[in-house]
């Protein structure tokens, strides 16, 4: 049994590639949405044409990058979603709201001192973890039945 794991939320740190690397040698092929952040920003202006506007530039771009995400979690067998300590993401939020209506497996990933913030998030996961290796190890039991050493 393999997984297509979708990888949303904060792109502010290294949290994909912890969990990327920390699965080498499990059957899971990993997407994500668009990870440089001015790419994702201007994407709507620089294929569709410029916006003086800066809600219709935002507008945009959301709506390109929902392409990608709406295909993205929709194939998703798990949807991990992150949340970081900088920002408020509600594109986050938004994204693990669409995979739990989608009954997709969600697992989310924040720190302590957003667990009240995010209680009804939280209640909609099957996994609340704190660190990527946390993640790590939740999808090696679900494809091995093995638990951590």
């Amino acid at each position: 049994m393999g997984l297509n794991v979708y990888l949303s939320g904060e792109i502010h740190t290294d949290w994909r590639e912890q969990i990327i690397d920390g699965a080498q040698g499990l059957d899971i092929i990993f997407n994500s949405p668009v990870t440089d952040h001015d790419a994702s920003d201007d994407c709507g202006v620089a294929i569709l044409g410029a916006e003086p506007n800066k809600y219709w530039h935002d507008h945009k771009g959301a709506m390109v990058n929902a392409i990608r995400t709406r295909k993205g979690i929709s194939d998703a067998d798990v949807v991990v979603v992150r949340f970081g300590d900088k920002y408020k993401q509600w594109n986050a939020a938004f994204d693990a709201g669409y995979a739990a209506a989608l009954g997709k497996s969600l697992i989310v990933l924040h720190g302590p001192d957003h667990q009240h913030a995010l209680k009804e998030v939280d209640a909609a996961a099957l996994a609340v973890a704190e660190q990527p290796s946390q993640v790590v190890e939740v999808l090696r039991y679900v494809l091995t039945g093995k638990l951590p050493k």
